[in-house]
């Protein structure tokens, strides 16, 4: 609703398709000359985003002491840009992309298909993939709002169930993750 109000066009795809489908709907409409496609999937300003504002931010704020970065895999900008800079400032800092677990359908968290695997990501950057269930990440951004007042979506969730279960097999460690997405985006899906 809210895209409407900026006079987008909504076209819908199946749910079946999901984001593969989106994604080529959005090319093909493109070379229709009906409309222009961001893509930030492919868009290499993503990653260099979070090079030149998140991963020095983290390293800041932990005074350099950041040991993992755990990080969502949806567009793999945030993980591509904040990997490419805390490796930079430590080769040892161990980066970790979180993907769903088969049969998990997490907004924000992708398990891509190699064909539609976004051209900015980069295989050596990330150390170590976790996998995280819906129903844990979901859990986890339900426990965030009632425990610490974190309104986050369902992909946050997943990032900090993964951050919190590496938490407890790892001796002193500085582990960083993002809360990235809001949870009143997800109020109309029961998940709260």
């Amino acid at each position: 609703a809210t895209m409407r109000v900026y006079g987008a066009e909504i076209v819908s795809v199946s749910r079946d398709g999901g984001m593969e489908e989106a994604r080529d709907l959005a090319l093909e409409m493109q070379k229709q000359g009906r409309g222009v496609v961001l893509n930030q999937f492919a868009n290499s300003d993503n990653p260099q985003a979070h090079y030149l504002s998140t991963g020095p931010e983290i390293w800041r704020d932990t005074r350099g002491t950041v040991t993992h970065f755990v990080s969502s895999m949806g567009t793999t900008g945030t993980i591509m840009g904040v990997s490419r800079y805390l490796k930079e400032m430590n080769p040892g800092v161990q980066i970790v992309g979180v993907e769903p677990s088969p049969g998990s359908a997490i907004p924000g968290i992708r398990k891509w298909p190699k064909e539609y695997l976004p051209s900015i990501f980069e295989e050596p950057r990330v150390d170590r993939k976790e996998m995280v269930s819906q129903a844990d990440a979901e859990e986890t951004a339900r426990a965030l709002a009632a425990q610490e007042g974190i309104f986050c979506g369902i992909s946050s969730g997943g990032a900090v169930a993964v951050a919190l279960r590496l938490s407890k097999e790892l001796r002193d460690a500085t582990i960083v993750t993002i809360v990235c997405d809001r949870g009143d985006r997800y109020l109309s899906t029961g998940v709260f």
